[in-house]
């Protein structure tokens, strides 16, 4: 896997926002109440999300609706 398709891989929390059309105030809320899909926290203290635990996230809010 090149390098490309690694950073493609992790989503930022503003991508991760706008795919999910909810603010950042949101995400953060769903975080702090472990709502939220599972993050990296990258040693600057930035989050990633891998598009991969999104995608099972979203799985288990359709099973649960």
């Amino acid at each position: 896997m090149d390098g490309s398709s690694r950073s493609r891989d992790k989503m930022t929390v503003d991508e991760l926002c706008a795919e999910l059309q909810v603010s950042r105030s949101t995400f953060y809320d769903w975080r702090q109440k472990g709502r939220a899909p599972r993050c990296v926290k990258l040693p600057n203290g930035s989050l990633r999300i891998r598009r991969s635990d999104l995608e099972n996230w979203l799985t288990d809010c359709e099973g649960s609706a």
